[in-house]
């Protein structure tokens, strides 16, 4: 096995340059024709069509319409997953981008069309230089990730974080200047839970109440009492989001209905105020509700969990990357009360998110928007960042 002689920085660098217009070119295809949640399959077939042309075997159909390929090193080590996600948003695109989507209602709005051709270009750069890598690199292209149905918890479930020792995901950041690198320590995403109560009482005349149990009066006092969790049973140092989103009862002005539904999400940044904010939740709902003798069916479902940075990872990053880049990157402790599934690979084996700058001089873009317009330089910087990232964990 030949070892990197000096800094691998320049021709990861090269690598990643000889291909850029290419990625480029795919992720504009991609963008052309957005599919949404498992429905990836003209994106992952590209995605198998340009991993073979570089010499890869790709292994299509995992976790229902993803893509995982291997890259081998020159000699036994750890193996290392590069992950990235596929899927677009149900969102009517507004760009009027020659490229724009040409799918009524689709786009991708949150920039996983940037994600797939970076990976593709990591994974040229890699496929040239895994001969001097210790162990191995697992590509996965990922369905699914903006669904409240996981990719990632399909793809794992068909093996596809069997045997892997640490794992890697990247985002797209339009805050921030392209060419940066954020890291963030701690939880850099939080957990997701979405509930749904009903409120059931007795239908009757507005103009006689107290022949009716009204479940409106009833969801609305338990709707208020459900915020005194974050306000007074929360440590004021661990943050947490519950918010009611939806209400809904009755049909008409001059009738008390028989049932008032509402439901909400609740964010969590640890899995002690997961528990905690659950348990207070189904206290609140059902004791509010016994004491106006009305009933509370509570359905709460647990989605992703927090999405934690190993730090040892963010440290490796830290010092890989400045030599990478000539310039260190920013890191901080994660903040965001957003969600991803990423965080059932970080649940199983030491990983880390890696924000790298999208924005376009001038605008103010914001991810998940009808005018999202990222900068296409991010495309070659994510490459990048991923092909070092390997060769700092498997030399």
């Amino acid at each position: 096995m030949t070892e990197f002689a000096n800094d691998p920085g320049p021709e990861i660098e090269k690598l990643v340059r000889d291909v850029e217009s290419r990625l480029v070119e795919i992720r504009r295809n991609i963008h052309a024709h957005p599919e949404t949640g498992f429905d990836t399959i003209r994106t992952a077939a590209l995605v198998a069509e340009e991993l073979r042309a570089i010499g890869l075997d790709p292994k299509t159909g995992v976790g229902r319409t993803g893509v995982v390929a291997e890259i081998e090193g020159g000699a036994p080590g750890p193996c290392l997953i590069l992950r990235a996600d596929m899927d677009a948003l149900p969102i009517q695109e507004m760009t009027g981008l020659p490229y724009a989507s040409t799918v009524p209602g689709k786009m991708h709005a949150c920039g996983h069309d940037l994600h797939t051709s970076a990976l593709l270009g990591a994974a040229h750069a890699l496929k040239q230089i895994g001969p001097r890598l210790r162990g191995s690199v697992r590509l996965i292209f990922q369905p699914a990730e903006e669904t409240l149905e996981s990719g990632a918890a399909a793809m794992l479930a068909d093996g596809a974080g069997d045997g892997a020792d640490m794992a890697i995901t990247f985002h797209n950041r339009p805050e921030l200047d392209a060419g940066k690198i954020l890291l963030q320590r701690g939880a850099a995403t939080a957990s997701s839970d979405e509930f749904k109560v009903t409120i059931r009482g007795s239908s009757g005349h507005a103009a006689r109440p107290h022949t009716a149990i009204d479940p409106i009066v009833g969801a609305a006092h338990i709707i208020s009492q459900l915020q005194t969790i974050i306000s007074r049973e929360m440590d004021p140092a661990q943050s947490a989001v519950l918010t009611i989103g939806h209400i809904a009862g009755g049909q008409t002005q001059n009738i008390i209905p028989d049932t008032c539904m509402f439901e909400g999400t609740a964010r969590c940044r640890t899995a002690q105020s997961r528990d905690r904010i659950e348990a207070s939740f189904r206290r609140i709902c059902s004791h509010s509700a016994a004491a106006m003798d009305l009933e509370a069916g509570i359905e709460y479902v647990r989605g992703v969990p927090a999405l934690v940075n190993d730090d040892a990872m963010v440290d490796r990053a830290a010092t890989a990357l400045a030599a990478q880049f000539g310039e260190a990157p920013h890191v901080a402790e994660g903040r965001s009360f957003g969600a991803e599934d990423f965080s059932l690979f970080t649940e199983r084996m030491p990983s880390i998110q890696i924000l790298v700058g999208a924005r376009i001089p001038g605008r103010d873009d914001r991810v998940h928007n009808s005018d999202y317009q990222p900068n296409e330089s991010c495309i070659a910087d994510s490459a990048i960042v991923l092909a070092r990232m390997a060769t700092e964990l498997l030399r």
